[in-house]
């Protein structure tokens, strides 16, 4: 966020002296508010575009392996543009050279999620998926023990719908 915030005073000061030197240029004939309008414009168009662009940043640099599986988008009163376009925010996404099958139970992956949220670090969670029952583990406690026959105790099953984006991509 710190970064953003210097780029944009960067973008505001450059556009500021691209407007400025088009003042001096002129001689005087362009109105002085084009300085601050110019640089107001440049952080606002920053802004807007590290914004939409956060996203695909995001996911240019990841392996084909991992696949998003759920974005989040929304829209704000204070970002008007993103009622013309919503903004995605945050993301899941699945790993998949992380994917860990057991013989025993062969309806089970263990795998790790990815979990990012812009201006938040990224986490990696290992989740346990149950393909056939629909449900997920997550393996965050220390409780969890994993048995002689590769089957997990002590962890918190969550049913989830068969539809679901996450288990889908990490059973698929």
């Amino acid at each position: 966020m710190f970064y953003e915030f210097i780029a944009a005073i960067v973008s505001a000061f450059a556009a500021g002296g691209i407007a400025s030197g088009l003042l001096w240029m002129s001689k005087g004939r362009l109105p002085k508010w084009i300085v601050p309008a110019c640089a107001g414009l440049a952080m606002l168009t920053y802004t807007v575009w590290s914004e939409y662009s956060w996203y695909g940043r995001m996911i240019a640099g990841s392996p084909p392996e991992v696949v998003i599986a759920w974005k989040n988008e929304t829209t704000a009163p204070w970002r008007p543009w993103s009622y013309y376009k919503p903004v995605i925010n945050r993301f899941t996404a699945v790993d998949k050279r992380t994917i860990q099958r057991n013989a025993n139970l062969p309806d089970q992956v263990l795998v790790d999620v990815i979990l990012a949220s812009r201006w938040q670090r990224v986490a990696r969670v290992k989740v346990l998926f149950d393909c056939k029952a629909n449900r997920r583990a997550d393996l965050l406690t220390s409780d969890v023990k994993v048995e002689e026959n590769g089957a997990i105790s002590g962890a918190t099953w969550t049913d989830l719908p068969a539809d679901d984006p996450v288990l889908r991509a990490a059973c698929s």
